[in-house]
């Protein structure tokens, strides 16, 4: 439960919290950048290792009390880089040169955002579902849809495959689940307002240009359960 607006009661040390997170992502992006520059797998597949591996920093910052204007600093800086990245080749494994996207500034600005409102509420839970079901479902749609998409589909000018969507659809319930699962013991109502969330959520994320689903997916994800949740008390 949360102690005051700036954050949760944290079971280690502050700084051992912070060493931890930091070292975290940062053998996520060293694991995406050694895949990038010594194999020839591509840079599609190395930056689903970063989109998956980071989404994670969200259940160290949740369970390890981050306080929540450590989680907004850390997204605005974030969210910096990845601008940066987006113009120059400093980190290949996020963003090429010239790539048509912005969904890594996205992402980051996604947690600054979910930390911002629910940190406060002491509901921590709706920012993990909004954030994981990006991370993961995003994430193995995005390689399923790739490697396996045999069945294609137009949105507004994205193009999916009905496998991906499928797949985030199941990845997205399974982690609502599984979170509101921790907080609540209430299979029944944890599984209809899952249902609801992997529609959404596979449904915003057929539209993904500019990487907009960065954005509309975690937080469109987050708000419903937040909503749901409560109304179905």
């Amino acid at each position: 439960m949360f102690d005051s607006v700036f954050g949760l009661d944290s079971p280690i040390p502050f700084p051992l919290a912070i060493a931890i997170v930091v070292s975290f992502l940062g053998g996520v992006v060293f694991l995406a950048e050694t895949v990038n520059r010594l194999s020839g797998i591509g840079v599609e597949f190395t930056r689903k290792i970063v989109h998956i591996g980071t989404g994670n920093v969200i259940l160290l910052a949740w369970w390890f009390g981050i306080p929540a204007w450590v989680a907004i600093a850390a997204s605005a800086i974030a969210s910096l880089i990845a601008i940066v990245s987006y113009f120059l080749p400093i980190l290949p494994s996020i963003n090429s040169v010239g790539r048509q996207s912005l969904g890594t500034f996205f992402y980051a600005l996604s947690i600054g955002v979910l930390v911002g409102v629910f940190w406060p509420l002491g509901q921590p839970q709706y920012a993990a579902i909004g954030i994981l079901v990006m991370a993961w479902g995003d994430g193995l749609a995005a390689l399923i849809g790739q490697n396996f998409g045999t069945h294609r589909y137009s949105v507004l000018g994205s193009q999916k495959s009905w496998e991906g969507t499928i797949t985030m659809a199941l990845v997205s319930f399974t982690v609502t689940l599984a979170i509101l699962t921790i907080v609540q013991n209430d299979l029944i109502h944890n599984s209809l307002i899952a249902i609801a969330v992997a529609i959404a959520a596979a449904s915003l994320e057929t539209f993904s240009r500019l990487g907009i689903d960065n954005l509309s997916v975690p937080l469109g994800s987050a708000l419903l359960c937040w909503w749901l949740d409560h109304l179905l008390l």
